[in-house]
Formats: C-alpha cells, structure tokens, sequence
C-alpha cells in the first residue's frame, strides 16, 4: 500500500541520511522504478527530499539524518499526513507509525498534523468516470479542513443555479480523480463536489464538529445512498463459479455474491439501471449466469437472443459451408 510505503520511505531518509533508489527498492522489497516514484511523489508533495546526481549521489532529507520529524515545517508536516494518513486502505501498522510520528514532531505542528490525518480519505474506487482534472478550489478548502475554519462558498449543483452559502468543513473525500467536501450547514451534513465550487472565503468563524462525527463512517453511508440512486435497478440468478472474477470486472460494486448452492453455482446480485442495461451486460456471459428475475430481465435476454439469432444464424451458417467447401473439393 502506497501510503505505507511512503512512510517507510521517509524513515528510511531519516536513518540514512543520503540512498539511492535501488537500495530503497531492496529495502521495501519493490522495483527500482517503484522506490524512484515514491521518492519523488514525497519531493512533490513539499517534503524536504532531495536528489543528486553523479558518483556518491542519491535521496537525502534536507538537514541530513534525524531521528525525528524537527526538520520540517508546519506546512511540510501537515502535507506529510493528508499524503500517507489519510488512506482508507492504510494498515493498522501504518496508522501506529503516524501516531509514533505525529508525537515526535514540534509542539506547534502537532495539532496541524492530526488534523490533517483526520482531515481526508482517499476511496481508490471508481464510478465509472473518467479522469478529472483536480479542482482549483481544493487546496483552499484543505486548509480550511485543518484549520477548523468555516468557509462561504458559491457552488452551482447539477441542473440548478448558481447559490451561495456558509459551510462547516469537515473533511475531504476523493473518489478516484473526483473530489467531495463533507460539510454541516444549516440543513445539515452536505456532501459537495469539489469541482462544482466556484468560490471559496474562508471566515474566521470556527467549525462547529458534530459530536461523534467519523469522517470515514460518514463516507460509506454517502456512498452507499450515491450508489443506490444511480443503480436502483436490481436483478438476481445464479452463476458459473469461473465467471465471478469476469462479473467482478463488469460490475464493479454493483454486483453481491453469495455462497455457492449445492449445483455449485454461486448466488448473485446485479444492479444496474435497467432491465435492458443489465441484460446487455449480462449477454457476453451465455450460459454462465442463469438469471432467475425479475422477469423483465428474462424477457430483455430472450429479445437480446432473437436478434442476434436473426442478424447472425444465417450468415454463420453460410459462413460455415464456404469454409468446408475448398477441404472438400481437394478430396474429390
């Protein structure tokens, strides 16, 4: 896991003073290729990490070697852990080393950069999406996350006109290259894409935090409410055991699989959002996925079925018999 792997990669710069990538690629048990990424995606996130080249060159920490953090500024500390803590996937050891982190720094940062570990998680997840540019808003609102600040924003929401508000930040959410602000207002909790903001004032007003407020709680509830409005259409059979991996691929998180029955075939669940989506992905399976309902589902097949059938039956048999002709006439 890519945040592990950054901290190990710091303290491994802290013990040495000066590596090169391919002893920080033995040491992680990694490719060259990988530990040189690493390197430079802590350089380009504001950590003191500097390369030199030529004979004796390497990574190194600005400073040289430490036993702690006391070389980094606050900016520096709070860019560390919104980059490596905040990882839906980090490891429980992980999060000991962060902690363990955390305490070495310098009282003033201390409180920046446990704010800033709380401050984001990362869901690797996509919606189907492609890649979007990162907001130009999203630095501002990062702040005001660490800072506890509120903020005023101007935010034009899908289909609606352009509205201005003040909001409670309480984290950030990225869901593959999309970005999400979670925020309490006067409404309640809000969920707001990044890339929709058009305008950001931070205020000198502090945030007023729930009680009892997980960020990452908060997240899986969002997500599933998201999920459950764009694929509200549900189908369900009975599939191949070797075709999971392949619905896997296909569904992503719109697809539940059960244990296997005592045919062998495995239970599935299938959503979708409709009746005819969900049949055209499930056509290229044939025979592996026996799909018991709804019926509008069996119907949308059988229709599915039919047409091919007639677009391609007759050709593939004509087909067929060119193709033995010339074998049979070089045996007269």
């Amino acid at each position: 896991m890519r945040a592990d792997r950054l901290v190990a990669v710091l303290l491994i710069l802290q013990a040495r003073g000066r590596v090169t990538a391919a002893e920080v690629a033995e040491e992680l048990e990694i490719s060259e290729r990988t530990a040189r990424r690493d390197l430079e995606a802590l350089a380009m996130a504001g950590i003191p990490v500097y390369s030199q080249a030529g004979r004796g060159g390497g990574w190194s920490l600005l400073g040289g070697a430490r036993t702690d953090l006391s070389g980094l500024t606050a900016a520096e500390a709070r860019t560390l852990f919104l980059v490596a803590g905040p990882s839906a996937s980090a490891t429980p050891q992980v999060k000991a080393a962060l902690r363990k982190l955390v305490r070495a720094l310098p009282e003033p940062f201390r409180a920046e950069a446990e704010a800033a570990a709380a401050a984001v998680v990362i869901d690797p997840k996509t919606w189907d999406q492609t890649h979007i540019p990162v907001p130009a808003f999203l630095e501002v609102l990062q702040r005001a996350v660490v800072d506890g600040r509120q903020a005023r924003i101007v935010y034009a929401g899908r289909n609606r006109p352009e509205s201005e508000r003040v909001v409670h930040p309480l984290g950030l959410v990225s869901k593959a290259s999309v970005w999400y602000l979670i925020a309490d207002t006067e409404a309640g909790l809000r969920t707001f894409r990044v890339n929709r903001v058009r305008s950001v004032v931070v205020t000198d007003d502090p945030v007023v935090r729930p009680e009892g407020f997980d960020l990452e709680e908060h997240w899986s509830s969002v997500k599933a409410e998201i999920d459950e409005q764009r694929v509200p259409f549900r189908a369900f059979g009975r599939a191949e055991p070797r075709s999971i991996p392949w619905l896997r691929n296909t569904f992503g998180s719109r697809i539940e699989v059960g244990e296997a029955g005592d045919d062998g075939r495995v239970p599935v669940e299938l959503r979708s959002w409709s009746a005819q989506t969900v049949a055209g992905e499930l056509a290229a399976f044939g025979h592996w996925v026996v799909v018991e309902g709804p019926p509008e589902v069996r119907d949308a097949l059988a229709a599915l079925g039919a047409e091919l059938t007639t677009l391609y039956g007759t050709a593939s048999a004509e087909s067929g018999a060119k193709a033995v002709e010339p074998a049979d006439a070089s045996v007269t």
